[in-house]
């Protein structure tokens, strides 16, 4: 009887635990900077009471590499994904961003001027030279991982993308002018985190608009003057000059500055 007992006893302790959970989660976070380059991972753990294999499960992984820029106010940013399927957009400032999540969320960072977007890249721009891009990197990084974790899109649709696509109505002139800019132009002011736009061509002169790092950039002159203007006459005959054009609203920017 007493042997019955303490079987029945027993059986009781068993059944209890197994109403016990096997498992219990530990989230751990981690996160390191080390030469421009921000790495930030969080894994959900599984702590296991039972003598069961432990299961790592990858939450979020973002590689955000930073490149410096000829502007010194301009930091391009690489969160190693794509940003934009085709083309480039510049936001100058808050109001232009209504069509973009991405760049509303990086304006509302203290010292954040402006704010362009690449296929693989965002170049942020500084409003006060004396502000360290160390106070500013930090929350850049922290806007970009959080943006790309929730699923929201980069623009919303049917959002116009300012590019030089070429046009029923060019000419043939216009035409090696916008495919020079798309072939061998604009990849390489990209490399440096900004963009040129076509804006016009009249009396062999060559309008662009310069965007994103090129914008407020002190060898913006240079730029255009040793190597778009160059290249361009080397192609096309008809071109004598490029000059660079701004909108409204960057010459009242510029005149407030002054």
């Amino acid at each position: 009887l007493t042997k019955m007992a303490s079987g029945r006893w027993f059986g009781r302790i068993l059944q209890c635990s197994a109403l016990l959970p096997t498992s219990l989660p530990r989230v751990s976070v981690r996160a390191c900077q080390y030469a421009g380059l921000h790495w930030v991972a969080q894994s959900t753990q599984r702590a296991v009471l039972t003598p069961r294999p432990t299961t790592n499960i990858a939450v979020r992984s973002m590689f955000i590499q930073t490149q410096d820029t000829p502007n010194p106010n301009s930091m391009k940013f690489l969160p190693g994904c794509m940003v934009l399927e085709s083309g480039t957009m510049d936001f100058a400032g808050p109001r232009d961003a209504h069509c973009s999540p991405l760049a509303r969320q990086l304006f509302r960072i203290d010292g954040v001027k402006s704010v362009f977007l690449g296929p693989d890249f965002i170049t942020i721009t500084k409003g006060h030279g004396d502000m360290e891009w160390k106070v500013i990197k930090p929350d850049v990084y922290a806007a970009i991982m959080d943006f790309f974790s929730s699923g929201l899109p980069v623009l919303n649709e049917n959002t116009p993308q300012a590019d030089t696509a070429p046009s029923e109505d060019d000419d043939e002139v216009v035409s090696m002018i916008k495919e020079l800019l798309d072939s061998r132009i604009r990849p390489t002011v990209q490399e440096d985190g900004g963009d040129v736009l076509f804006r016009g061509f009249e009396d062999g002169i060559v309008k662009l608009k310069l965007q994103g790092s090129c914008t407020s950039c002190p060898s913006s002159i240079i730029t255009l003057r040793s190597g778009i203007q160059n290249m361009l006459q080397f192609y096309v005959p008809e071109v004598e000059g490029v000059e660079q054009v701004k909108d409204e609203e960057d010459n009242v920017e510029q005149g407030a500055q002054s």
